[in-house]
């Protein structure tokens, strides 16, 4: 996953750490059930960008679970699991995606 990923542009991400969200906007509904669809189950997290529209560092978050309801919101159960740095900013279907390459963090003896 390193293609025109989906790009939830909301608030700072981390590898490990839970990050529920609550979604409501469309273009963003449609993103997380299409992650789902394609068991993908993952999609980026960036901070906005005033001038590129999202910012070229973020966090790869993986879906645990999604609790649909009846007016079409939704309450997402994700973790950060890997940082990237974005190559291409770009859009689809009124969300952003990027095209992506991961951070490798230098472990520690």
């Amino acid at each position: 996953l390193n293609k025109n990923v989906p790009i939830f542009v909301c608030t700072m991400a981390y590898p490990t750490v839970p990050c529920p969200l609550h979604i409501f906007e469309p273009c963003y509904r449609l993103m997380i059930r299409r992650c789902m669809e394609t068991g993908t189950k993952q999609f980026g997290m960036c901070i906005s960008d005033p001038v590129k529209g999202f910012a070229d560092y973020g966090c790869i978050l993986e879906i645990r679970n999604v609790e649909f309801f009846a007016d079409g919101r939704s309450v997402v159960d994700s973790i950060g699991k890997r940082r990237f740095k974005v190559v291409q900013h770009s859009q689809r279907d009124g969300y952003n995606t990027a095209d992506i390459e991961y951070i490798e963090d230098q472990k520690v003896n």
